[in-house]
């Protein structure tokens, strides 16, 4: 069975509502459900998620990210693009379009204790994978890029973020 994209969006979001929004147990849940599926179905999953966790190595979302979480070092945003994922479709793909500031808009509320960690989501297939076949999920492909696409931003100045960010500032950081 080939896994298409709404599928896969419909596997984020109903374990996302089936957590109450709990990042780990939305991972927990996603693993279960993928690994009541078939081995290449969760192959297609994982590649669903490759693809837009690279589409998300982007200035414009690290700097979201950075007003968001008060700073976000690499491995802060990677899985905050792991939690981004997790917010489903519209959230996702709004920021994509529209850009990181629009998550101001997209977000209907932000908690930075408890909101835009989603790193065992990044897991969830290889786990699945694992428990169905015993082996390791097969390689998925090209590697990702080694910068992020976009115009660096000065993450560490509040003025540049302020005026790049004003939505997600105005709301979250003033």
């Amino acid at each position: 069975m080939t896994l298409h994209e709404d599928e896969f969006w419909q596997l984020i979001d109903a374990t996302r509502q089936a957590a109450g929004g709990d990042p780990d147990e939305h991972a927990e849940l996603l693993v279960d459900r993928l690994a009541g599926l078939d081995p290449d179905t969760v192959v297609d999953f994982a590649r669903h998620f490759e693809a837009r966790y690279q589409r998300s190595y982007r200035w414009d979302l690290w700097g979201a990210a950075w007003v968001l979480l008060d700073g976000a070092s690499d491995d802060v945003f990677d899985s905050f693009r792991c939690w981004l994922i997790g917010q489903g479709r519209q959230v996702f793909e709004g920021a994509l379009h529209s850009g990181g500031d629009a998550l101001a808009k997209l977000l209907e509320d932000f908690d930075p204790e408890a909101d835009g960690e989603g790193e065992d989501l990044a897991y969830a297939a290889d786990e699945a994978y694992e428990q169905l076949t015993g082996g390791e999920l097969p390689d998925l492909g090209p590697e990702p890029p080694a910068d992020p696409q976009g115009t660096p931003i000065a993450l560490e100045d509040d003025a540049v973020l302020a005026e790049e960010f004003p939505l997600l500032w105005a709301r979250f950081r003033s």
